[in-house]
Order: C-alpha cells, then sequence, then structure tokens
C-alpha cells in the first residue's frame, strides 16, 4: 500500500454546524485549508438558520460528542485546536476536559455569544463555564466588542480585556466592527504588553462568518509556530481579502470568499 507523507499541521476544529456554509465548521475547513494546514473536526451543534434569519440551536448530546472527539484524538495527532460556537455548559466542560490531554499545543476560543443575524445564543450558564472552565486553556480568545463586554460585564474594552485575561487566557483579541465606526479596528491584549491596535479599511456590506474566518486563520498560523502577533497580523489580512471578494448567495448577509488568492 503506498502511503504520502504530509507537513501540514493538522487542526481539531470544534465548532457549530451553519447550513448556509456562511460560517461554523464549514467556514473553518475551508479557511483552515486556504491556510496551509489540515482540518479534522467534530460539531458541537446543528443550526436551523439561513442568511436572514436564525431560528435555534441544536446542541450535541454531551456523551456522543466525547467519545467522538475521543475516537479521533486516539488515532490523529493534532497541531492546534480551533473552538466556536458551542451551546450548551455541559459542552464547554467536556471540551476543557479533552483540550487539557491535547498537551501543550495552541488553543484558540472564537467565543460566540449571538448569530450573524442577532439572536441571542448563550445564557448566564454559557458565560459562567467559559470564564471559569474554557478560557483558562486558551492561547487566544477572540470576542467582538459586544461579546467581551457581556462575558467581563463591562463597557469599557480595556477593562473588559483585563478582566479577560485574568481569568487565565494568554491573550485577547477584541474585534470592533460597529456599523458606526468609519474603519474596523483590532486590537490584541496580552500580559504586560502594550496593546496592539490594527486598524482596517471598512468594506460595503455586512459579512456572516467572518469572525470564524478571522479565528481558524489564526489557527492555522499558530499551529505553524507562527508568534501570537504575526498569526493575528497575517489572519486579519487573509481575511480582509476575503471579505473584499465576498459574494451574495441569499438574500442577506454576503459569504466571505475564502479559496482565494490575494
Amino acid at each position: 500500500m503506498n502511503t504520502s507523507p504530509h507537513n501540514d499541521p493538522v487542526i481539531l476544529v470544534l465548532a457549530g454546524h451553519d447550513p448556509t456554509g456562511a460560517a461554523g465548521i464549514q467556514a473553518d475547513i475551508e479557511t483552515i485549508h486556504a491556510n496551509a494546514a489540515k482540518c479534522i473536526s467534530v460539531i458541537t451543534a446543528l443550526t436551523a438558520q439561513n442568511t436572514v434569519q436564525f431560528d435555534k440551536i441544536i446542541p450535541q448530546d454531551p456523551m456522543n460528542f466525547r467519545k467522538q472527539v475521543e475516537l479521533l484524538l486516539a488515532d490523529i495527532p493534532v497541531n492546534a485546536c480551533k473552538i466556536g460556537l458551542i451551546g450548551s455548559p455541559d459542552l464547554i466542560r467536556i471540551i476543557t476536559d479533552l483540550v487539557k490531554k491535547m498537551g501543550n499545543i495552541p488553543v484558540v476560543v472564537d467565543p460566540i455569544l449571538q448569530s450573524g443575524t442577532g439572536t441571542l445564543l448563550s445564557d448566564s450558564g454559557i458565560i459562567d463555564s467559559f470564564l471559569t472552565h474554557l478560557f483558562p486553556c486558551a492561547t487566544v480568545i477572540t470576542p467582538n466588542l459586544n461579546e467581551a463586554y457581556k462575558l467581563a460585564g463591562d463597557k469599557d474594552p480595556e477593562s473588559a480585556a483585563e478582566t479577560l485575561l485574568n481569568t487565565g487566557c494568554q491573550n485577547v483579541l477584541i474585534t470592533d466592527t460597529r456599523p458606526e465606526m468609519k474603519t474596523v479596528i483590532n486590537i490584541l491584549y496580552s500580559p504586560e504588553k502594550k496593546p496592539s491596535v490594527m486598524e482596517w479599511e471598512r468594506l460595503p456590506g455586512m459579512y456572516h462568518g467572518s469572525g470564524c474566518t478571522l479565528s481558524a486563520a489564526i489557527t492555522a498560523s499558530l499551529a505553524q509556530g507562527v508568534d501570537i502577533q504575526t498569526a493575528v497580523e497575517k489572519a486579519q489580512t487573509y481575511t480582509w481579502h476575503t471579505l473584499k471578494q465576498g459574494i451574495k448567495l441569499g438574500q442577506g448577509q454576503l459569504h466571505p470568499q475564502r479559496l482565494i488568492e490575494y
């Protein structure tokens, strides 16, 4: 039997499924492939949504989910883990336990608290589980500004970032894409370092899946041994170009075009 060795890092993605393909597990797979890494994945939750409406989230049975991840990890070594939509506190606790068993690998957490169309996907139990269990295991978390405020219980970006760093996570990237802003501003906060402010031209239109794209691209670079500052910068450049070339499949938000050259 012929075998083909590979040199690309392998990333385990634990995230929800978006039927439109704009966000969730499909966005992660496309992004990781485009950034020279391999993706293995387990779905945390199904969703019922399209480009204009979010109806419901259906989390996986926790024990079934654990078995799926354990079987993968027993077979395939992984170089990094990317975590997206989860859906229940029980799943967060299981994911935390599994991540601790993976060893010293980069862990990127995109703490999704609401859908791209604005539907809330979290409650106090999920937020508490993020803060107490999962964030202390994270290399970087990537909340948008509203998510950072909800997670930290604060309305100031720097104070929110400090609160989140105090959970034990190593870095916090807060993305500010509010429509009233003339530019998009992303700030990377790290302990004992000056915040790194990165500003981008605002593109016209509304996009679904930009956060998944950004966090998955960061994971791909970290899996390749890139430092956090460079990984964040590279991921932003890639994400901006996926949005610039975005396409409209439905009646609502645009899809990032991830399999691109730029």
